[in-house]
């Protein structure tokens, strides 16, 4: 490694930027002949700096600077820093942006959670995580889940990222089980139908909002799209007549119920969890309810691979993403 190239990566790891992140914003055409010459450390730059949110002109000058910094909302803030809200937001400005000049240039079309969930239920059993994806991207609202992270730590749930009046979400967190990524999903699409994204250029949930109660009125707007759109309700009233009840139990109900209450099995799970306080045995009982146990993070991806027009990015802009999406160790 060249002391060059060396010395860059240090002051991008002491701004907070992720091994990962670095590795995957890389360009593929850099050689050791292109760092010997003074413009070729420029391009390398001025690469870095689109890929990864940064202003091109101080990273010439070896200073790191962000181009989002304290433009987005945080939800759930914990002991998160200035910085670290830069490279996160930064990071989810710039892969949103290449998601959505690879998807039709539509204007988001608004719609109430009964609508779209009442659209989705004419050709569906269930609203689930492939028909809310599939309706993310008839809405031209892009869905990848992230396996490369701008920050060591994976600090962010979820995020949704608006440029021109234009949506897309990025997801955070990964589950080996549909239901609870379908959820942060529709949470995620209940910020943007209900305008969350009026003021601010992107929106992070740093925590799951199915666990978090910080009294947050645009959080509870959100949980409460999400109930709707997969239940029909926003306070949706999922009883047992079990008095106590196992994973396989509780399994065994939420599948015979699933037809009736016309809701996933996997969600009446989660919803009979939320409002018994019995999250341990509702998620046990995942492992029951589904075939089997895979990342949901392979099917979002999968769909996305698909949906997105690869030629409008460009050879070096479209590796950026895939590794995105794959991780750099794929």
């Amino acid at each position: 490694m060249t002391d060059d190239r060396k010395s860059l990566i240090e002051r991008l790891r002491k701004a907070g930027i992720s091994r990962a992140a670095i590795q995957a914003a890389w360009p593929s055409w850099w050689t050791d002949e292109a760092d010997s010459t003074p413009s070729g450390r420029a391009e390398l730059r001025f690469a870095l700096a689109r890929r990864l949110g940064l202003e091109p002109k101080p990273l010439l000058g070896e200073r790191v600077e962000f181009v989002w910094n304290d433009e987005a909302k945080f939800k759930h803030l914990s002991a998160k820093d200035e910085v670290q809200r830069a490279v996160l937001t930064s990071f989810g400005m710039s892969i949103g942006r290449l998601l959505l000049r690879a998807t039709p240039a539509t204007a988001t079309e608004i719609a109430p959670a009964e609508s779209l969930r009442n659209a989705i239920l004419s050709g569906s059993t269930f609203v689930d995580l492939g028909a809310l994806v599939a309706t993310c991207w008839a809405l031209r609202i892009p869905v990848i889940h992230l396996r490369v992270f701008p920050l060591e730590a994976k600090s962010m749930h979820a995020m949704v990222v608006k440029v021109d009046n234009r949506f897309a979400i990025l997801l955070g967190r990964d589950a080996g089980y549909p239901a609870p990524v379908a959820f942060t999903l529709a949470h995620e699409l209940g910020h943007i139908m209900l305008g969350h994204l009026s003021d601010a250029p992107a929106l992070v949930d740093l925590e799951d909002p199915a666990l978090a109660r910080d009294g947050d009125d645009q959080e509870e707007e959100a949980d409460r799209f999400a109930l709707t759109l997969l239940t029909g309700s926003p306070e949706p009233d999922i009883q047992t007549n079990l008095d106590r009840f196992n994973a396989p139990t509780l399994a065994a109900a939420v599948l015979e119920a699933a037809d009736r209450y016309a809701v996933e099995p996997g969600t009446l799970a989660l919803c009979l969890a939320h409002r018994q306080n019995a999250w341990p045995v509702a998620m046990s009982a995942l492992r029951f309810i589904y075939a089997e146990r895979k990342p949901a993070w392979r099917e979002i991806n999968g769909i996305a691979d698909r949906e997105l027009d690869w030629d409008e990015l460009g050879d070096e802009a479209a590796h950026y993403l895939h590794k995105i999406m794959i991780g750099t160790d794929a």
